[in-house]
């Protein structure tokens, strides 16, 4: 029995710290939406900002865009007030325009990047889902391992 309970607490620990997927950014963007909709902006504006665990869960996070690109809701602070729409990735890809356009065309979608993870310290693959709520948009990115 003590074997048993350590395998399941070894598994729900593996499960606890897995990278998190294209579903969980969908998810979160998501509650986001809905949380927009029954609180306003100016409320998700606050909450992500000041990182609040339920937008911000470390390597997913929730941001804010408006439809200018200017970033008006971020984790990093210093982000904040920015147009960075012209700042490309790694590459050379404008992926903050691509963004913008998917949220003033079909209004959700995911946008594929090259980003520095700040956990690893790489440039590595990312994704982000976007979501137009309104006016603004809502980014949850992941990166693929």
């Amino acid at each position: 029995m003590r074997a048993i309970f350590g395998i399941v607490l070894l598994l729900c620990s593996a499960c606890v710290h897995a990278a998190p997927s294209e579903k969980d950014a969908i998810a979160l963007a998501e509650k986001g939406a809905q949380f927009v909709r029954a609180h306003g902006k100016a409320e998700m504006i606050a909450r992500i900002n000041r990182k609040d665990p339920e937008f911000n869960q470390g390597p997913l996070y929730l941001a804010m865009r408006d439809l200018n690109g200017i970033t008006v809701a971020h984790p990093t602070n210093a982000l904040i007030g920015k147009n960075l729409l012209d700042v490309p990735d790694a590459d050379g890809k404008p992926f903050r325009q691509e963004m913008l356009a998917l949220a003033k065309g079909k209004g959700s979608g995911w946008v594929d990047y090259k980003f520095r993870n700040p956990q690893t310290g790489k440039v590595e693959a990312k994704s982000t889902y976007v979501l137009r709520v309104e006016d603004v948009t809502l980014e949850a990115g992941i990166y693929k391992h």
